[in-house]
Parts: structure tokens; C-alpha cells; sequence
């Protein structure tokens, strides 16, 4: 069993000591339990099954449960990445760059519009605002203030996408945890 243990904290080795000893003890005393309700050790190896499925279990769980950017949730996400396969290969990495990218241009494509309106009402000058535009068709231009609403729409939709990329991205997680958490039946 202390093989199994050392299986487990090895497939944990990136996130913090805390977490790697709170996640192992949690099992040691779910072992020491059954093994006091007369299982053999067999039972109890088999009824925990692959030690890497259940590592990648409880990093789904961490990942999943913690609520707020941490660095231990990170170090979790790479972890679990490790033991996600070869699916994990693309989906993880893909959905993990366009949650943060399409957020981010969410913010960034209002305030552009908003600066371009700024600069069309205040006459104020600012360098590559002429180049600042909605695409609509070759040489007509649209209206600062209609940019603007387009840009806020673009902002929106780019925000709803980066949103539904994350929920994706957790969901995936979710999907592969398939090993449950619970050792106790």
C-alpha cells in the first residue's frame, strides 16, 4: 500500500507539498479504514484502482472546486494536463489559450472603440486611429459613434466566447475525472 501512496504522490509531484500531503493522507486514512472494516489489501488496491487515474482525480476536483486564480490551481491544471492524455494534448492547451485571449480582446476592443470616438469628437489627434475601424465593405466608413456600438457587440460576443471557453475547458476536466474522489462506499 505505501507503493501505491508513493504512485499517488509522484503523479501529484507539482503542486505544493501541502496539498500533495493533504491528498495523500486523505487516502492513507481511507485505506487504514477499510483495512480496520477486515478488507484484505488486495480489496482495497482494487477498489482504488490505477493510482494515476485517482491523482488525476482529485487535480479535476481541485481544479474544478477552487473558485478563484490560484497558483496552486495552476500548478493543478499542469498536473492534471500530465495525466489528461493525448486528447488532453490539444483540448487543454487550446481551450486553456482562448478562455484567457478571447477575454482579454473583449476588454481591449471597447476601449479601442472608445478611444477612436474620443478622438473623432475631441479632434484630438491620436496617432493609428485612422486605421481603428469596423470592416463593412472597400471604402465605405461607418460613423465613430456606430463603430463604437460595434466594438461593445465585438467586446460582448468576445467575452460570451472567452466565458464559454472556460465552462468548456472545465467541463472536459469534469469529463475525463471520471474516477471518483469517494473511497468509501
Amino acid at each position: 500500500m505505501n507503493e501505491y501512496l508513493e504512485k499517488i504522490e509522484k503523479s501529484l509531484k507539482p503542486l505544493p507539498a501541502s496539498e500533495r500531503v493533504d491528498i495523500v493522507q486523505e487516502i492513507k486514512s481511507e485505506m487504514l479504514e477499510l483495512q480496520a472494516a477486515g478488507k484484505s489489501e488486495a480489496e482495497i488496491l482494487q477498489r482504488l484502482g490505477d493510482p494515476r487515474a485517482l491523482a488525476k482525480a482529485y487535480l479535476g476536483d481541485l481544479i474544478v472546486k477552487e473558485k478563484p486564480l490560484s497558483w496552486t490551481r495552476v500548478l493543478a491544471l499542469c498536473a492534471y494536463y500530465s495525466l489528461a492524455g493525448l486528447s488532453g494534448l490539444i483540448v487543454i492547451p487550446t481551450l486553456g489559450i482562448c478562455a484567457p485571449v478571447f477575454l482579454l480582446c473583449a476588454v481591449i476592443c471597447p476601449v479601442v472603440g472608445a478611444l477612436k470616438l474620443l478622438d473623432s469628437v475631441l479632434n484630438l489627434g491620436l496617432p493609428w486611429m485612422q486605421q481603428v475601424g469596423v470592416f463593412v465593405l472597400e471604402g465605405v466608413e461607418l460613423a465613430p459613434g456606430v463603430e463604437f456600438i460595434a466594438c461593445v457587440l465585438a467586446g460582448v460576443l468576445l467575452g460570451l466566447a472567452g466565458w464559454g471557453c472556460w465552462k468548456l475547458l472545465v467541463l472536459y476536466i469534469r469529463g475525463v475525472s471520471k474516477v471518483g474522489t469517494s473511497l468509501s462506499c
